[in-house]
């Protein structure tokens, strides 16, 4: 019998600022509307999932503040079914909030670590999870899963071949961080990994590899030899990298690479791309649960990321899955 997924990692509040273009330094823009919204992986992927398919038993393991922030990130969760009775409410950090600067065909965010730099394994009783996949994110943003340890090489590591042990499917995901040591963060995960899904950017910066070509189109090549490297790291199933352009999966156990690109979406209908990410994971982790092909799995995921971008923030474009599978047949796909 089934027994759902457990997310766990960052729980954030975003608060998202439209401008009309992305200044220079010292420069100014316009800023044209203002919200706020649940961010961060583990209430983006978990209610996004949520509304794909309620039926599935989801789960919530992480902190935040003893503020109306906080009481903010758990009633959304609620809301939709997600139990947070595992959520840790801080008496020394705030909920951790994120600044979004939504510009046209941009954006680039401003992060306050807050309750999320404390929250570290002992947070989480290993003994008690009961769930199909545990997936955690974000590596380099939990500040104690991403310090060193002697053996594992990181905490995250050690943490997840515990989970492992437990006979828990793990996944994780990554955030995109200019100044982070990714090799030395990222890499000892991988080992204790069923399931890794990040962006090519991510997963590419492992290896200072530039994943696109000289006039910016994305190499599919490239990230084909990168997913063998994460292979060799010591991914267990499922390596799933996703771009703007494309997403890809590499089936480690079998070597089989599979690509589908994008679906072409309307500039005009698109409202911003906050989370799209986290929805593309979203739908490959529903893919993966639910036992679909690789193939499936991309031409899912995408379309909920495409579905992403008709709304500012993380969760309100997305839609159940019947409408998914709809809008996925009605769509054209870009060529790669």
């Amino acid at each position: 019998m089934k027994k759902g997924i457990t997310f766990a990692g960052n729980l954030i509040v975003d608060y998202i600022k439209n401008v009309d273009t992305y200044p220079k330094c010292g420069m100014l823009a316009n800023i044209t509307g203002v919200s706020r919204a649940v961010g961060g992986s583990l209430p983006n992927t978990a209610i996004n999932l949520a509304k794909i398919d309620s039926s599935v038993p989801l789960s919530a393991i992480g902190r935040v503040g003893a503020d109306e922030n906080g009481e903010y990130v758990v009633n959304v969760l609620n809301k939709y079914g997600i139990d947070t009775k595992k959520v840790i409410v801080s008496e020394t950090a705030p909920t951790s909030f994120t600044d979004v600067m939504n510009a046209p065909g941009e954006r680039t965010f401003f992060q306050a670590r807050g309750a999320n730099a404390e929250f570290c394994p002992e947070d989480i009783n290993i003994d008690a999870l009961d769930c199909d996949i545990f997936h955690i994110g974000y590596i380099l943003l939990l500040d104690i899963f991403d310090q060193d340890d002697a053996d594992f090489g990181t905490v995250m590591a050690r943490f997840l071949s515990q989970v492992q042990a437990k006979g828990i499917k793990t996944s994780v995901d990554v955030v995109s961080d200019s100044s982070a040591d990714y090799m030395k963060k990222i890499a000892p995960a991988l080992k204790y990994c069923d399931y890794a899904i990040m962006n090519e950017i991510e997963s590419s910066s492992i290896w200072h590899i530039d994943p696109r070509n000289a006039d910016g189109s994305l190499n599919a090549e490239t990230i084909h030899e990168v997913m063998k490297k994460m292979a060799d790291l010591g991914v267990k199933e499922k390596i799933i990298i996703h771009a703007k352009e494309a997403g890809f999966i590499l089936d480690v156990k079998t070597g089989e690479f599979s690509a589908v690109p994008s679906l072409k979406i309307d500039k005009n209908l698109i409202k911003g791309s906050t989370g799209a990410g986290d929805t593309f994971c979203a739908g490959s982790l529903y893919g993966l649960y639910t036992g679909m092909s690789d193939k499936e799995i991309l031409e899912f995921a995408s379309t909920a990321a495409a579905r992403n971008l008709f709304s500012e923030n993380s969760i309100d474009g997305m839609v159940e899955k019947s409408e998914l599978i709809k809008m996925m047949n009605e769509y054209e796909r870009l060529s790669l």
